[in-house]
């Protein structure tokens, strides 16, 4: 029972520290790592050990599947070159850097130790970068880049970690057997995380049952990592391979109904495991600290700030070289041109760590050589580059006017182009139909609806100066009718002629029809008008809480 009261208190702190980011404006994990910190210094909080295997193996695989479901595959796969040299590249030479430094720092800290430090703090965490650039419209390119390395980067730092602590078990080993074994650990992840994926695609076709297919997707991450690790491979990879598949699949082998219940669950879990690791990694502070007990502070803090320093610079060393160098071959220049120095600059800034180092620092044996100076250091690293980084990093988007300006009227020209071609397939289907002696009548009837649809879509696509005006009037006319059939429902039940599963049934379809409805047409809410209808729908509804679910 302490366990769990721990775990409902911290989602309750979360909570209260989501609002107050938001009310800040900073990326959370920011606010849930300080007040984490906070929380640690306080007299007789209850100490809440973070359990390395634990972190890794709870809270990994969720928020990298999570991310692997939605990545774009064909925007993945065509910046395959850039990924591989951040995911790669970069982190193998962030960690010889770092290992580097260390060494200078303390030259009594063997090399496989210092390369283990290295490979800890080398992989960049996406969740806080992701928070700003959510805020944000930028070029598709730096933000494909930027989660296609958060998906890879842990994979080849844990791998490049794992050959450093065998090598310093061992006493010595060769690069050329660490390389060997990083290619053979990755490769027998992906194999495994795509059959798991296969045979999950293959299960959920056949279930036809939104809560058990959203059930077993969740539990093909923990499947896919556990599996790998206990064959003795890359379960991160594993993991993704497992998510790359899914997400492609998803049309073909979800319902409708499924994908929008799978959306709102994994909504929920990623924040609430988000939130946690975060708030557990300001809470580790006083563990780490206690460590350290009897070391002078000046030199501890001075070793820290320069692994921070070269932390981050490391990252431009390796980006800026890795973007121009290949240009160099005119083939590949002409394919693919020079990006914009501020672009660059973005993705190099975007360095911020996370659990990952920490649960690696934290995972190294009790007698690793100098053990409680890496964890000390992979600490302060998170901390400054998420605090650095991460509260300045939209500040320095928008200073270098990477952001780009909102669409015309407020819809992208792309989306509004697919919507007028689905409009125009549903109405040609609609029209072909009219020539059935049986259902001609019916759809003559659907007739106008969808050629109105079809030339609104139409109208937008083209740019037309009416069509945001137009917009907004359906917009208005289209909520107030759904308000008004919403106030209805409820009169009526309160006057007992409607039992509770119906108005639970038909409140969900109306509620559906508006957030289509605000999706096609522009949501022109403020936030404080968002919160306070989202308010004053929930003290409408407050008796309907623990309404049953309804059947069928």
């Amino acid at each position: 029972m302490q366990l769990v009261e721990v775990v409902l208190v911290l989602i309750a702190v979360c909570i209260g520290f989501a609002l107050l980011a938001r009310r800040l404006a900073l990326p959370y994990a920011v606010v849930l790592v300080l007040g984490g910190m906070a929380l640690a210094l306080v007299p007789n909080v209850p100490r809440v050990a973070l359990p390395p295997e634990f972190a890794l193996a709870f809270f990994l695989p969720p928020l990298l599947q999570a991310s692997a479901y939605r990545t774009d595959w064909r925007g993945f796969r065509s910046n395959l070159r850039p990924i591989l040299l951040l995911a790669l590249g970069c982190v193998v030479f962030t960690a010889l850097f770092i290992a580097v430094v260390a060494k200078l720092l303390v030259p009594e800290m063997p090399w496989w130790a210092a390369i283990a430090l290295g490979a800890i703090v080398a992989p960049p965490d996406a969740v806080a970068a992701a928070a700003v650039l959510s805020r944000l419209r930028l070029p598709r390119r730096i933000v494909t880049v930027l989660e296609g390395e958060s998906l890879i980067n842990d994979a080849s730092a844990l791998i490049l970690y794992r050959v450093a602590i065998l090598a310093v078990a061992a006493g010595t080993a060769s690069f050329g057997e660490a390389l060997l074994q990083f290619l053979l650990v990755g490769a027998g992840g992906a194999v495994i995380g795509i059959v798991l994926g296969r045979l999950t695609v293959w299960a959920v076709a056949r279930l036809e049952d939104p809560l058990l297919e959203t059930a077993l997707s969740f539990l093909l991450c923990y499947a896919a990592y556990l599996g790998a690790e206990a064959l003795h491979v890359s379960g991160v990879i594993a993991v993704v391979a497992a998510g790359l598949l899914l997400g492609q699949a998803q049309y073909r082998a979800f319902s409708p109904e499924t994908r929008v219940f799978a959306r709102a669950v994994w909504q929920f879990i990623e924040f609430v495991l988000n939130s946690l690791v975060f708030i557990l990694i300001g809470l580790q502070l006083n563990h780490i600290l206690d460590r350290l007990a009897g070391q002078g502070i000046w030199p501890l803090v001075g070793c820290a700030l320069a692994i921070a320093a070269a932390l981050i610079v490391s990252r431009f060393l390796w980006v800026f070289p890795a973007t121009w160098l290949p240009r160099l071959i005119p083939a590949l220049r002409r394919r693919d041109p020079m990006p914009p120095w501020s672009h660059v600059v973005i993705i190099s800034w975007a360095g911020m760590r996370g659990v990952v180092s920490l649960a690696a620092a934290l995972a190294l044996p009790e007698d690793f050589p100098q053990r409680d100076l890496i964890v000390f250091l992979a600490f302060t690293a998170i901390l400054a580059t998420l605090v650095l980084q991460g509260t300045t990093l939209e500040w320095l988007i928008r200073r270098l006017g990477a952001a780009l300006p909102a669409h015309a009227g407020g819809v992208d020209p792309a989306e509004a182009e697919g919507r007028s071609l689905a409009y125009q397939a549903a109405l040609a289907e609609i029209e072909h139909r009219m020539a059935d002696p049986l259902e001609g009548a019916i759809a003559a009837d659907l007739l106008h609806e969808y050629r109105d649809r079809a030339g609104h879509r139409h109208r937008i696509a083209a740019g037309h100066a009416a069509a945001a005006a137009e917009r907004g009037a359906r917009r208005r006319i289209r909520l107030a009718a759904l308000g008004a059939a919403r106030q209805r429902l409820l009169d009526h039940h309160g006057d007992g002629a409607l039992h509770e599963e119906a108005l639970v049934k038909l409140t969900q379809e109306l509620d559906l029809e508006e957030l289509r409805i605000r999706q096609v047409l522009g949501d022109e809410r403020t936030d404080a008008e968002r919160v306070a209808q989202e308010r004053a729908q929930r003290r409408h509804s407050a008796p309907l809480l623990f309404a049953p679910r309804p059947h069928g």
